[in-house]
């Protein structure tokens, strides 16, 4: 029986693999014969349209300047490879983007014009601030129906950090979430330290900064700064020390008011405690993050009127009559994780499906999560952006069997260039 389940597992990145490209071979297929899957190739997001600016050869030499420096960046003392992380990382989306469309892209998402994405982002929101954010958030319930689509899709936090802060245009909050997603890369390596070995934790932020997927996102997408939150929650959950996770439950949420999806951090964390320690002391985690989240939300709500209830109905009934009711929901349970996971990085996926197979707790925890957010469904397509914070998580999975850095980060490096100058992502 032994035998039977040591060939089984060892199978399982093989019949993913063997998944993935059915689904992708499917989606395109009916999408061919006109069945509408929402998307423009299923399961990906990215249409068709190969284009390069002359920037791409900058991006090119950035890239391979910044695979030639692994080794060395790995060996450096802690704090300079946190900080290291951060300037690699907010340097390589900048050239990313730039390398398709120039750096009038970095802002392109959310500039509001006739044609594009921008009307449907958060900077048209800013217009029931007239009335003050007070009005905006007890009311915020009643307003979702009136919003952007993405302002509707989540609680006002990021709204009220643009009001408060004066990111009124579009470069201004291109800025914040280029500069604030940045630092998941570092966060990450601090999240790997809570779980892994120093060489672990050091890889899980340098794939953190070379994941195609981060790097396609992370510089264009308001939900890089949700991936940064959900790390500032997910690694005091982890840490030994009771009043330390406290704090994380708190944070969590706190970073709840800026995204709902968030709460799957704490979801994972207590997995990954399951997985790792057993029963009780995952109970005990989940409990602290349940009392934490109603202390939160319940405060917030009494000092501003805010209705999270009715928020998250009105948000699910917008989300209900928005292009996902178009999406069926038999393709994208396997197409949603298939594109978030191949668009994240493939080799990145091997490695954590591999680890996953060896039943390591931050494998099985993390697929835990990707299976029951896809089972629930909430979420059809458009995946490899908006479960952008669950990113680290896989590369925290894969982390410990990195066996040649600098070679992983120059495929993770051509997997991102490619797409980029292939594929329009709209962000």
């Amino acid at each position: 029986m032994s035998t039977r389940v040591g060939a089984a597992r060892s199978a399982l990145p093989w019949l993913a693999a063997a998944v993935a490209v059915g689904t992708v071979a499917v989606g395109l297929a009916l999408d061919a014969r006109g069945t509408l899957l929402g998307v423009p190739h299923p399961p990906f997001i990215g249409a068709y349209g190969p284009r390069a600016d002359p920037l791409a050869l900058v991006a090119l030499a950035l890239f391979a300047a910044a695979v030639a420096v692994v080794p060395r960046l790995l060996r450096a003392r802690p704090a300079v490879f946190a900080a290291a992380l951060f300037g690699l990382t907010l340097v390589l989306r900048l050239a990313l983007a730039a390398a398709r469309g120039g750096t009038d892209v970095w802002d392109r998402a959310f500039e509001i014009l006739p044609r594009g994405e921008g009307k449907n982002e958060y900077l048209p929101s800013l217009a029931a601030f007239d009335y003050g954010p007070g009005f905006v958030v007890d009311r915020f319930a009643e307003l979702v129906p009136a919003l952007p689509v993405h302002s509707a899709g989540h609680p006002p936090g990021l709204l009220l950090t643009m009001h408060y802060f004066g990111l009124d245009t579009s470069v201004r909050l291109a800025a914040f979430c280029i500069v604030v997603g940045a630092l998941s890369a570092p966060l990450a390596y601090a999240l790997g330290r809570r779980v892994l070995d120093e060489r672990g934790a050091r890889m899980t932020g340098v794939l953190m900064a070379f994941a195609p997927g981060a790097l396609l996102f992370g510089a264009t997408s308001a939900d890089a700064v949700y991936l940064t939150l959900g790390l500032l929650a997910a690694v005091p959950l982890l840490s030994p020390a009771p009043r330390t996770r406290a704090l994380g439950a708190l944070a969590l949420a706190a970073v709840s008011l800026f995204a709902w999806s968030l709460l799957a951090v704490g979801a994972w964390a207590a997995l990954l405690v399951l997985a790792r320690d057993g029963f009780r002391p995952a109970f005990r985690l989940a409990l602290v993050c349940g009392v934490a989240l109603l202390a939160v939300q319940g405060v917030f709500a009494l000092a501003t009127g805010f209705d999270p209830i009715g928020t998250l109905h009105a948000t699910t009934r917008v989300y209900e009559l928005g292009i996902a009711s178009r999406r069926p929901y038999a393709y994208w349970l396997l197409g949603s994780p298939v594109a978030f996971l191949l668009v994240l990085g493939v080799p990145i996926a091997w490695l954590a499906l591999r680890r996953l197979a060896t039943g390591s707790p931050e494998a099985i925890a993390i697929a835990a999560v990707i299976v029951i957010a896809s089972v629930l469904g909430f979420t059809k397509a458009e995946t490899e952006r908006i479960w952008l914070f669950l990113a680290p998580f896989v590369c925290l999975a894969a982390a410990p069997l990195v066996g040649r850095p600098r070679a992983l980060a120059a495929a993770l490096a051509v997997q991102a260039l490619a797409y980029e100058l292939v594929f329009d992502t709209l962000w």
